[in-house]
């Protein structure tokens, strides 16, 4: 399909889906002078650091560069799940067995207390257990899954298995992939849904929460913090980072560590439920093996396909993006080739090199960060973690304390111009291996 022809009439380019139809509550908070502990960003991480402290009896004040959740918390693929990224071997060389037993161990509780939480809080996010499908792209990919599954089962007590590639196509209607591993505890949700049960659940507390307040200089001032904002300065006991892929110059040894890569969606124009029900007849959440790590859905009412993954690992134009993303989505499904897209955007995801998120301590204040695209369940679980442990009560322990944000001597902070090199090396070499080894 020509690019001029890949947008419906309506077509809102750069404005999530997930931002159609929901009502965002006035937050006119002014910034007080005071508080126990001061939480900057409030995605997903923050406004659940925000609710921990506050239950634990602290005064709580966050603060937002933009509009709270508008980043990556509103514009993910609404996939709600927790598996370790890395394989237990991998992370039992880099962190020692006992750490890679407790990260595999602790995603299981991790996925259970946010389940428990969107029912205690009343989160209205559009919540549906349906499964998570990562499909194997070639016969050397579907191996690996196998052995991956055996040590998530293992190990961390999750729900995983391999499914074969028959058993495939009764999950989605194509004949590209080789096998797939099944999480079935995994869900859909949301984005913007399960972000304002957070916020509606901060705001509940009388927690102030002030938007378009960016920290622009911190201070020690005695035992505690100053922090600058445009709306004036807070003095804080603690302080706790959230700021994953959104983080700013203003925290250079954060900046260096965690890096922002872009992830870029679609949704088409709504289908026949008829058509959906063919094209995937499981409802699943379903991921690619591949390098470029596609991942697509059916929307919550039902009516598109939404379809996302790193069209590039660095800014392109929006146009671009959905027509790389087109061309993808139609060569799984052939016969969405004529259909048009309603929707296109992006939103950073906060990589780190060792793709671990991690919580610590660094400059005096406690940061939650670098889920690296598996921000749903870790991204609030970390936060509370966070809070916990700027307070110094207990509940703060967690495996993701013994990982590590590690620099490169070749990113000092800002764009990461690294990824140009690795948007090529991919593009020309891994997808082509890739495609050579899945026999096409």
């Amino acid at each position: 399909m020509a690019a001029a022809d890949l947008f419906t009439g309506e077509a809102a380019p750069g404005s999530p889906y997930w931002w159609d139809g929901v009502s965002w509550p006035s937050l006119d908070a002014g910034l007080p002078a005071k508080a126990d502990l001061l939480v900057i960003g409030a995605g997903y991480t923050g406004l659940s650091a925000a609710i921990a402290a506050h239950d634990a009896g602290a005064r709580v004040v966050v603060i937002d560069s933009g509009e709270p959740g508008k980043g990556a918390s509103t514009r993910n693929g609404g996939m709600l799940g927790a598996h370790p990224r890395l394989g237990w071997t991998t992370l039992a060389a880099r962190y020692g067995p006992d750490v890679a037993d407790a990260l595999y161990s602790e995603t299981g509780g991790a996925l259970a207390w946010v389940r428990r939480l969107i029912a205690d809080e009343d989160f209205r996010c559009d919540f549906e257990q349906v499964g998570r499908i990562q499909l194997a792209y070639t016969a050397a990919h579907f191996a690996a899954q196998k052995a991956y599954a055996a040590e998530v089962s293992e190990k961390g007590g999750v729900p995983c298995h391999p499914i074969t590639r028959d058993a495939v196509t009764r999950e989605i209607a194509t004949p590209l992939y080789k096998g797939a591993v099944l999480f079935p505890d995994h869900a859909g949700i949301h984005p913007a849904k399960y972000l304002l049960g957070f916020l509606y659940a901060v705001l509940r507390r009388g927690i102030p929460v002030v938007p378009h307040c960016p920290a622009t200089g911190r201070a020690k001032d005695g035992s505690g913090h100053r922090v600058t904002t445009p709306k004036g300065d807070i003095a804080a006991d603690r302080v706790v980072l959230a700021t994953n892929g959104y983080t700013g110059a203003q925290f250079p040894w954060h900046h260096r560590r965690v890096f922002p890569v872009p992830s870029y969606l679609v949704a088409t124009e709504p289908l026949d439920a008829g058509l959906i029900a063919e094209l995937a007849p499981g409802r699943r959440m379903m991921v690619e093996t591949r390098a470029f790590h596609s991942y697509f859905r059916i929307s919550p009412d039902g009516s598109r396909i939404l379809f996302g993954g790193r069209a590039s690992l660095v800014n392109i134009a929006l146009e671009r993006a959905a027509l790389v993303l087109h061309r993808r989505m139609s060569e799984i499904w052939p016969r969405l080739r004529e259909v048009r897209l309603s929707h296109v955007w992006t939103g950073n995801t906060g990589y780190t090199f060792g793709h671990m998120p991690h919580v610590g301590e660094q400059d005096g204040m406690v940061h939650a960060m670098g889920y690296s695209g598996g921000g749903t369940v870790l991204a609030p679980w970390l936060g509370r973690k966070a809070a916990l442990r700027a307070l110094g009560v207990p509940g703060g322990e967690t495996a993701y304390a013994e990982t590590a944000l590690a620099p490169r001597w070749f990113y000092p902070g800002g764009q990461p111009r690294f990824m140009q090199a690795a948007n090529l090396w991919y593009r020309h070499w891994v997808d082509r291996r890739e495609d050579r080894d899945a026999g096409r």
